[in-house]
């Protein structure tokens, strides 16, 4: 084999290497996408069915019901409201009428069910995805600036 053609054979494997490299980061990167959606989106139908994402916007007040180590409430954008369902323990700063980022899955029946809950730190904090949720809810808008969340 003459050197011109190693050095190919050699080049080709590289590129074929770093392609397949690149392939699987993209992979992972893509399966752990979570993006956001407010409850008026989720009601548009906007968000996945049986994958995973977050919802965020208000808790609803009077909306909070334990069972034990269930917790069922609904996240609100003052524009539509969606029932939440979380076995665990909540945040400490979890209250009704506070700002909560929950991440998890949409059933066929319309629950939303959490594999995690975060609530609002303080005072003049609030996610800005669910800042803009809330914005828009009250002027009236649905525009999907879905973004990837951050845990």
């Amino acid at each position: 084999m003459k050197t011109r053609n190693k050095r190919l054979l050699l080049a080709t494997g590289v590129l074929a290497l770093l392609g397949l490299a690149a392939a699987l980061v993209m992979n992972a990167f893509r399966s752990n996408l979570v993006f956001f959606y407010s409850p008026s989106q989720v009601q548009a139908g906007e968000a996945p069915q049986g994958r995973l994402f977050r919802i965020g916007g208000l808790v609803e007040a009077g909306s909070v019901k334990r069972d034990g180590v269930v917790v069922r409430f609904r996240v609100t954008d003052t524009t539509h409201a969606m029932a939440v369902d979380y076995q665990g323990i909540l945040p400490d700063l979890f209250k009704e009428g506070k700002g909560v980022v929950a991440q998890g899955r949409l059933q066929g029946d319309g629950r939303f069910v959490a594999q995690e809950v975060l609530a609002k730190h303080d005072e003049n904090y609030m996610p800005p995805e669910a800042a803009e949720a809330l914005e828009r809810a009250r002027k009236g808008g649905s525009l999907n600036t879905s973004s990837a969340g951050a845990p």
